[in-house]
């Protein structure tokens, strides 16, 4: 109960500090006493005593009036100029109605003339924007005012004491009238100060919920029933692959995301499914929450990234697998070479159709060997970066020529579409290693006619995209998945870790390399910044 008083004392004006809405109440208040002063004295001028009004000493009547609407005017003046010492202008007002008005009850005969009802509304006035103690001061001196006018008439004017009983319940009126509006004042400061400090302290967590969801590691938004996104961050836009206006529709981030969520609110779907995005190529599981509890409310969607968890998965499953077979390599050197003497001792000694067949598979396997020592040693070595800013359209000139020479394939095959300004940072060793992987695969699947695999450069806001595209039949559907994975391969002779050591070389660069579902052939994208 103490915490609950303490609290709300917390949220009253102090003394010393009144704010702005209390000197607007009082100019108002003071338009309305202008107003009033005015009307008594038009009155006076106008109609004479034929309204009861200075019934008793017009003389007296119409200067107070007169003085009335002058300290009115004055008051005003002060108010505009001089806004400071609240209480003590507000008790100058007060003073001049209790006052002045009592004078215009004296020249209008007293009580019988009604004016000490306008007193009620000066009181409730000031109680408005008063405290208690200056409240309860008020109505006494209304009182005493009230009574002491009414003394004169009994004491001079030789009226019945009876006529004591109005002015006396006009003053339990005008106490009545200053404590219960100075109550409800009270009360209505108390609310408008909680909703204020609930309102600021609402804002405050409005900017703590978009600074945390701005920085997040899933994409957010929030979508509502009509189906417009009110708010997404920047996770969901690089989950995307591209920025959507702000209050765009749900089909303009993903037609597939649309229809999820619309089945989802329909009760006839599941409140998590696994969405392809087709721009970007990333695969996201989607999860639907109800922000509200009715029907028709807002959505909140995250998305979360699978690539990322498969990545982690697989870093852990391959941790000791890399450790181990980083040993193992080391060690198959030396019977690799073996192997390879002995092929060669057996050409030499006897030639025939079986031994030759015997010898070349000897070599095969032994290349084979040594081509996978040869990965799992690279592999070991791509946290040894030396990056570089690398003129991407020089570069690709010279290593597809380099390419086409050692390997020989026809240089027309590979057409490049780069701008001369167009820069990356790269350890140089690492990309030679990254798009000799990548060349490669799309030359064994490539139709093999000029042009048939495209280097294409973009840049896109302050990243650098590099595709590698061929006019082949693209991975399929149910090997995408494994496209990553160690020692997986669809090729006879083939070791499995090209597409893993490339994506671990670009990793080890803050690149990242993808798979793009964008057409007949296969799209394989090094996404990195630019210097």
């Amino acid at each position: 109960m103490a915490a609950s008083a303490m609290f709300s004392l917390s949220l009253l004006p102090q003394e010393g500090a009144v704010a702005d809405s209390f000197w607007v109440s009082l100019r108002y208040f003071n338009f309305y006493r202008i107003a009033v002063a005015a009307i008594f004295l038009l009155a006076a001028l106008i109609f004479g005593d034929a309204l009861s009004l200075g019934s008793h000493d017009m003389v007296a009547y119409i200067y107070s009036s007169g003085i009335y609407l002058t300290l009115a005017v004055v008051f005003h003046v002060v108010l505009r100029k001089v806004p400071a010492y609240f209480n003590l202008q507000l008790t100058l007002h007060v003073v001049t109605d209790v006052v002045l008005i009592v004078v215009l009850m004296y020249a209008s005969s007293g009580i019988r003339s009604g004016l000490g009802v306008m007193l009620l509304i000066s009181l409730a006035g000031a109680a408005l924007v008063s405290r208690g103690t200056l409240t309860l001061f008020y109505a006494a001196l209304a009182s005493i005012a009230v009574l002491l006018e009414q003394s004169y008439w009994v004491l001079v004017q030789d009226s019945s004491t009876a006529n004591y009983v109005q002015p006396g319940l006009l003053s339990i009126g005008y106490f009545a009238t200053a404590l219960i509006t100075n109550r409800l004042a009270r009360r209505l400061i108390l609310n408008e100060r909680l909703a204020q400090q609930r309102g600021a302290d609402l804002a405050d967590q409005l900017r703590i919920n978009r600074l945390i969801i701005r920085d997040v590691q899933d994409g957010v938004l929030v979508v509502d029933a009509q189906g417009r996104v009110h708010l997404h961050n920047p996770r969901a836009a690089d989950l995307l692959g591209r920025l959507v206006p702000d209050l765009s529709r749900i089909e303009d981030f993903s037609e597939e995301l649309a229809q999820r969520l619309a089945a989802w609110r329909a009760g006839q779907g599941a409140s998590s499914v696994n969405v392809q995005f087709s721009e970007s190529g990333r695969l996201v599981r989607a999860r639907f929450v109800s922000v509200g509890a009715a029907s028709g409310s807002s959505s909140l969607l995250f998305l979360e990234d699978l690539s990322k968890l498969q990545e982690q998965a697989q870093q852990l499953k391959l941790a000791a697998l890399g450790r181990l077979t980083a040993n193992i390599a080391h060690e198959i050197r030396n019977p690799l070479s073996a192997i390879t003497h002995a092929g060669d001792l057996l050409q030499e000694e006897q030639r025939g159709p079986h031994k030759e067949r015997m010898v070349q598979i000897i070599r095969d396997n032994a290349r084979r060997l040594e081509r996978m020592v040869h990965d799992v040693i690279e592999l070991s070595r791509r946290d040894r970066v030396q990056p570089e800013t690398i003129r991407v359209r020089p570069y690709l000139l010279t290593f597809i020529e380099e390419v086409a020479q050692n390997d020989s394939i026809p240089s027309e095959s590979f057409l490049i579409d780069a701008a001369e300004d167009v820069t990356l940072e790269f350890d140089r060793a690492h990309l030679n290693q990254v798009l000799w992987n990548l060349l490669h695969n799309a030359w064994r699947h490539c139709r093999r006619l000029a042009g048939s695999v495209r280097i294409t450069v973009l840049r896109r806001a302050n990243r650098v995209e590099l595709h590698v595209i061929d006019d082949g039949e693209g991975v399929a559907r149910e090997l995408r998945a494994q496209l990553f994975e160690p020692f997986f391969t669809t090729f006879a002779s083939g070791t499995g870790l090209g597409l893993y050591i490339a994506r671990e070389l670009c990793a080890a660069n803050g690149a990242s390399l993808e798979y793009l579902d964008r057409g007949p052939g296969a799209d394989f994208r090094i996404l990195c910044q630019e210097p």
